[in-house]
């Protein structure tokens, strides 16, 4: 195969991609978005303007802020990879969907279990290994509003959706997936974390040397299979953490 083939071949691969439908699964966020509790606001502030001849800001926040990818490291003590350390194909991957919004919706406390994907298999087929599963639960829905987002009760213990943890063990072990998505601050269903006392969810699957995106959006306009997850988040040295720009390309 001669350079030409290969570039013409590499040309027409993009034109497929680029006449598909893209979604885009990123939240825009700013000081007054939604965010974990323990975390200051972000602070975007002008270091330039275009009256000094170019426009610069200056951004303030944490690695875990906005749609953002967790790396392994966060969570897991010891020679566990940074953002940098993923590879470039980690990144893009085949895409599940496992629409909840249903049950979210009836239930915030709603925590998906095995027989929750034995259901969806039964539906849609197996979860093919190598793939990214999200949990669509629709609560991106509630972006921007803060207080809708957390949905704290009367005595300030919030309620939102999540992972179990027997489904998350289900999805590594069993069907020997790449890594996990949500719409919610937290891997872990709100319940669960008061029930468990820690984010063990969260800490099993950044124990599987992978990496997850928290805070997607837009999950309700993907197939439950079929399209391909863009996971593109900037490279800083030695980070846990960073905003991401995910979007989908549809079949």
């Amino acid at each position: 195969m001669t350079n030409t083939q290969t570039v013409n071949e590499l040309q027409q691969a993009l034109q497929t991609l680029k006449n598909k439908k893209w979604v885009d699964l990123t939240h825009a966020f700013g000081p007054d978005s939604p965010h974990f509790a323990a975390f200051e606001d972000a602070k975007f502030t002008p270091l330039f303007t275009h009256d000094d001849g170019f426009f610069v800001q200056r951004f303030d926040f944490p690695g875990q802020y906005g749609t953002h990818l967790d790396a392994p490291i966060h969570f897991i003590r010891g020679d566990q990879r940074y953002l940098e350390d993923l590879e470039l194909q980690e990144l893009v991957l085949p895409l599940v969907v496992i629409d909840k919004s249903k049950e979210a919706q009836e239930n915030n406390d709603f925590t998906i279990s095995v027989q929750d994907i034995l259901d969806f298999e039964k539906k849609h087929g197996e979860i093919e290994a190598g793939t990214f599963v999200a949990l669509r639960t629709d609560w991106s829905k509630r972006w921007p509003d803060r207080a809708a987002f957390e949905n704290k009760d009367e005595e300030g213990n919030p309620h939102a959706p999540g992972w179990g943890i027997d489904a998350l063990k289900f999805l590594f072990e069993e069907r020997n997936i790449k890594a996990v998505g949500h719409e919610t601050f937290d891997t872990d269903s709100s319940v669960d974390v008061r029930k468990n006392g820690s984010l063990i969810g969260e800490y099993y699957v950044l124990e599987q040397d992978t990496y997850q995106v928290e805070l997607l959006t837009n999950l309700d306009q993907l197939p439950a299979k079929g399209a391909v997850i863009f996971n593109i988040v900037p490279k800083p040295e030695k980070a846990t953490g960073f905003p991401v720009r995910s979007f989908a390309i549809l079949p």
